[in-house]
């Protein structure tokens, strides 16, 4: 044997003998000789041969398990099939027969079922109704019961009870006898300065709330009962007072039926200072023009009246006075008592000359007011005007807000105008008649006292 064989087999030997030791559980002894490598290699090719056929055996034994297993699973989705066919067809005669009972149960319910629609269609509106009603401020959390149960009836596949239809029914009832009710309770409000204080409230059915005096609003979405900012008219206002401060009988009150909207206008509508205000600077001058014509109506009315006192008095005294103006004219006679007719008829038209500005005093004045006041009401109406053409130049007319200062400052400087025109004028024609007639009684005695100096002459 030559070496290059021979090496060929001893690796070859090794190779298999690390093999077979690698697998073997026990690891052999290296060999000694030549002899003992091939003994150790025959030993390990028994052992490879004999555990190779143990594996064969249990591959064959698996491979029959898995057969039968392949089998079962065979067969059981046979039998899930056959199952999942027979449920199907279950299924179908089940939603045939279902159908049918739906169609018999809608037959059945006839206007029944309109019924319930009805009250699912009233429950929501009383909902909302319940919600923005004053009521609610005394008995909260109404709507939200009322939207529970629509919700309920909506949700559900059966039918409305007996106890649904009361729930609805009662809330409606009471709805009505509180309506017509005016009831006082306890509840928090948040003050026009933002203090919250548990006040009395009174309420008049479902239309107003009033406390203090005061009326009050209610905001549904938060619940909460709040003073008005701006009260209407003080009328409005001692009216609530009446009916709070009340026990039993009948008492005035201003209701608004609308539950807010007439309320809401008349504390928007502007007061007797704020319309003033709107009149600028010419209606402040004006209500002064006024003012003044007033004092000096009033001073001229209290110096005629006094004057005229005077002078009828001096018509029954048998001796002429000082102290009034008839008096002073009739002094004039004593005074000149040889002066011809026609002397003493100057003396006395001069001593009437001297009183009528006394008597005629600031008359002008006012009648020159009753003329200018209307004339500063056209200047403030032109303003006015002129104002709202400019707003109309830069803004346009799709917003009337931009137009209504120049609008109002037109109208009510007309309208200060005219009120104090008017009065000025009235006054004016009466104090001008009393002077005219205080004046007329000094021409007469004058008249008088000529006409007997004459007589005397002849």
């Amino acid at each position: 044997m030559s070496m290059k064989p021979m090496k060929l087999l001893i690796s070859a030997a090794l190779t298999l003998g690390l093999v077979a030791g690698a697998q073997a559980a026990p690891k052999p002894q290296d060999p000694i000789n030549l002899d003992q490598l091939l003994e150790q290699l025959e030993q390990g090719k028994y052992a490879q041969s004999e555990e190779n056929k143990a594996r064969l055996e249990r591959f064959r034994q698996q491979e029959q398990e898995q057969k039968q297993m392949l089998r079962d699973a065979i067969a059981q989705r046979e039998a899930l099939e056959q199952q999942a066919s027979d449920l199907e067809t279950r299924f179908e005669g089940n939603e045939t027969k279902l159908g049918n009972l739906q169609d018999t149960l809608t037959q059945s319910m006839g206007s029944l079922k309109e019924l319930f629609g009805v009250l699912q269609q009233v429950t929501n509106d009383a909902a909302g109704s319940f919600q923005n009603s004053v009521i609610s401020a005394q008995y909260p959390g109404r709507a939200d019961e009322l939207k529970q149960l629509s919700e309920q009836i909506s949700n559900s596949s059966k039918l409305a009870s007996i106890e649904d239809i009361e729930k609805v029914w009662l809330a409606l009832q009471k709805e009505m006898t509180e309506s017509g009710k005016i009831a006082e309770f306890s509840a928090s409000v948040i003050e026009a300065d933002g203090e919250k204080e548990v006040e009395d409230v009174v309420r008049v059915g479902s239309f107003n709330l009033v406390s203090d005096g005061a009326y009050l609003e209610y905001n549904a979405s938060t619940g909460n009962i709040a003073e008005l900012v701006r009260q209407p008219a003080g009328r409005f206002t001692e009216s609530a007072e009446e009916l709070q401060d009340a026990s039993n009988g009948v008492v005035t009150f201003g209701l608004d039926p609308t539950g807010g909207s007439i309320l809401g206008l008349l504390v928007q509508a502007p007061s007797l200072k704020e319309r003033v205000d709107q009149g600028g600077t010419v209606g402040y001058i004006i209500l002064g023009l006024g003012l003044i014509g007033l004092l000096i109506a009033l001073e001229r009315f209290v110096s005629l009246m006094l004057i005229g006192n005077k002078v009828k008095r001096q018509l029954k005294a048998p001796q002429p006075k000082e102290d009034n103006p008839l008096g002073r004219v009739m002094l004039i006679k004593d005074k000149f008592p040889d002066a011809d007719t026609e002397t003493l008829e100057l003396k006395l038209s001069e001593g009437i000359l001297r009183e009528v500005p006394k008597i005629t005093r600031n008359l002008t004045f006012i009648k020159i007011i009753s003329v200018v006041a209307p004339l500063m009401g056209l200047l403030g109406t032109v303003t006015g005007m002129i104002n709202t053409f400019q707003a109309i130049t830069l803004f346009g007319t799709g917003d009337p807000k931009m137009m209504a200062g120049g609008i109002s400052q037109a109208l009510v400087t007309t309208v200060l105008g005219l009120v104090v025109a008017i009065p000025m004028t009235l006054l004016f024609a009466m104090l001008h008649t009393r002077s005219k007639n205080m004046i007329h009684i000094l021409q007469e005695q004058a008249s008088g006292i000529i006409a007997e100096r004459s007589e005397r002459g002849e």
